[in-house]
């Protein structure tokens, strides 16, 4: 097992700004970016944390991210709205994006919102937890499908075609466990194999396939021109189709090629169909009654989805967070480069309240 480091919420959020800063990021948008890297963290899911600042270093570098682009809202209705990220943080304007609209769903009872030019997003269900907060459903997809567009098969096929195109949803409970559904409709997200490597460890059967189409539990195999499978087999293939048609209304679709992809985000207000805290009561004696079954051999628990966000978030902010030597590496090199220090003097007062 690869030597791992430990940080505290905080010090591993000055950290990101420092860098994002360093590599020409305001810090408004810095501190929005590092905030939802480090809450993934807390929420259990290293996959979509700090071990993804370097690959954003290099898109600042190659252009396709900008780090200081403001995204604008380009069309909008009582209840829908259009962003142009111009190539922005997907983090920034996807937090910007489920804000409004939880406004205007508020006001509209509904609320429907795609992104256009911006890249990675983060953990998806950062945004569904923010509507459940606010005592909205929430339905949030990234969608990206078309000939070598991606790593993910089809059902049947030999080749990839499609993104790992999430789906999160999320349903407010009224207390600090909502129910969020947040998972890639491949069997696993490609950030889960970063982790893999970063950590030297094998991956579960049955989620990648080889350069030759052979079964591998390796994810160096994944990463010498390997593929993912689609999770529930033709169940999963559908659902990741799905997104990339929620995502084509965007108008990110090439007719000629068959590319479809696009962000897409929908918020609805509880309180429009029946009072929200009624509601959120229902919801939870529902889950609690389904944590009551008995569990079956090998199972301690039945846990329902959102519960296990709650227990690493606790975890976390009381324990800090540990980093893989490989990314610890990976971030004194982008600081190196940046010619920043990456040591607790950067902490501001701020960042001590943001994590208590």
């Amino acid at each position: 097992m690869e030597k791992m480091h430990h940080f505290h919420t905080y010090h591993l959020h000055a950290i990101a700004r420092a860098i994002f800063v360093g590599a020409g990021t305001p810090q408004h948008i810095a501190d929005d970016v590092a905030e939802i890297l480090i809450k993934a963290h807390l929420a259990g899911h290293d996959s979509h944390g700090v071990l993804r600042i370097p690959t954003y270093i290099r898109r600042i570098e190659e252009g396709t991210i900008k780090p200081s682009a403001e995204p604008e809202v380009v069309t909008e209705t009582d209840n829908t709205i259009r962003f142009d990220g111009h190539g922005c943080f997907g983090h920034y304007v996807s937090r910007l994006a489920i804000r409004k609209a939880i406004m205007k769903a508020k006001k509209a009872v509904t609320c429907c919102v795609n992104i256009v030019n911006t890249g990675h997003i983060g953990r998806s269900g950062e945004y569904a937890e923010d509507a459940a907060a606010s005592g909205c459903m929430s339905l949030i997809t990234v969608g990206n499908g078309g000939k070598k567009i991606g790593p993910v098969v089809p059902f049947g096929g030999a080749e990839g075609v499609f993104g790992t195109n999430p789906i999160a949803i999320g349903v407010p409970t009224g207390d600090d466990s909502p129910f969020i559904v947040d998972y890639a409709t491949s069997m696993i997200a490609e950030g889960k194999i970063q982790v893999a490597r970063s950590k030297d460890i094998e991956l579960p059967e049955g989620c990648i396939l080889d350069k030759d189409g052979v079964p591998s539990v390796k994810p160096s195999d994944f990463y010498d021109g390997g593929a993912l499978l689609p999770f529930g087999k033709h169940k999963g293939y559908a659902l990741s189709m799905f997104t990339c048609l929620l995502g084509g209304l965007t108008g990110e679709f090439d007719v000629e090629t068959g590319q479809m992809s696009g962000i897409y985000m929908q918020v609805i207000d509880v309180n429009a169909f029946t009072p929200v805290d009624e509601y959120q009561r229902g919801v939870r004696a529902f889950l609690d009654v389904v944590k009551t079954t008995p569990p079956a051999p090998g199972f301690d628990e039945v846990l329902v989805p959102g519960d296990y966000e709650s227990r690493y978030r606790s975890q976390h902010l009381k324990d800090g967070i540990e980093i893989p030597d490989t990314i610890n590496t990976q971030l004194q090199e982008c600081a190196s480069k940046l010619n920043i220090s990456l040591g607790k003097e950067i902490v501001e007062a701020a960042d001590h309240k943001r994590y208590q």
